[in-house]
């Protein structure tokens, strides 16, 4: 009979951004990266370690009128900016030792080298929540997964992708 490990190495408690730093991330994501406003991308949550947002399903986001679904290209969008937004998070809590000021212009060269998509099923919906963490952030490179779910918590397409970060 084995015994079970009593023993459990120390996990870091879950990391708390400070309000200036998560207010200044919204709005880089949310208003200056254009693309996301015009794809009706929001963040719902923002953690070190798992990032989530919101797409609302409208007329402009249809990719096939017949059965009002969403377009893959919004699909593949949106989990890009949701992985580049993971990354954000993680080079944000890898240096919480500078001012939120100064972790958010950490981002400037931050840009997709690899993206792969999966689309496993239709996208209908009414909103679409999408997730996105990071398995790997290196000096130069981080490697990414994301999920795009239906209002159900229903998955529709997986992804990962790797982003530079210097």
């Amino acid at each position: 009979m084995t015994q079970a490990l009593t023993h459990h190495p120390l996990v870091p408690p879950v990391l708390e951004f400070e309000e200036e730093f998560v207010t200044g991330l919204k709005k880089i994501f949310e208003e200056k990266i254009v693309f996301n406003q015009l794809l009706g991308l929001k963040i719902t949550s923002l953690r070190a370690d798992r990032v989530t947002g919101r797409i609302d399903m409208r007329h402009e986001l249809i990719g096939h009128f017949a059965y009002n679904r969403i377009h893959g290209g919004v699909i593949s969008a949106g989990l890009d900016a949701m992985g580049g937004l993971a990354v954000m998070a993680a080079i944000g809590a890898r240096h919480m030792d500078e001012a939120p000021e100064q972790r958010l212009h950490r981002f400037s060269k931050l840009g997709t080298i690899d993206l792969r998509v999966d689309y496993l099923r239709p996208g209908i919906s009414e909103y679409f929540e999408l997730r996105a963490e990071v398995l790997r952030l290196g000096s130069r490179v981080a490697s990414t997964r994301m999920e795009f779910l239906g209002a159900d918590g229903k998955l529709f397409s997986t992804a990962a992708a790797a982003y530079i970060v210097s």
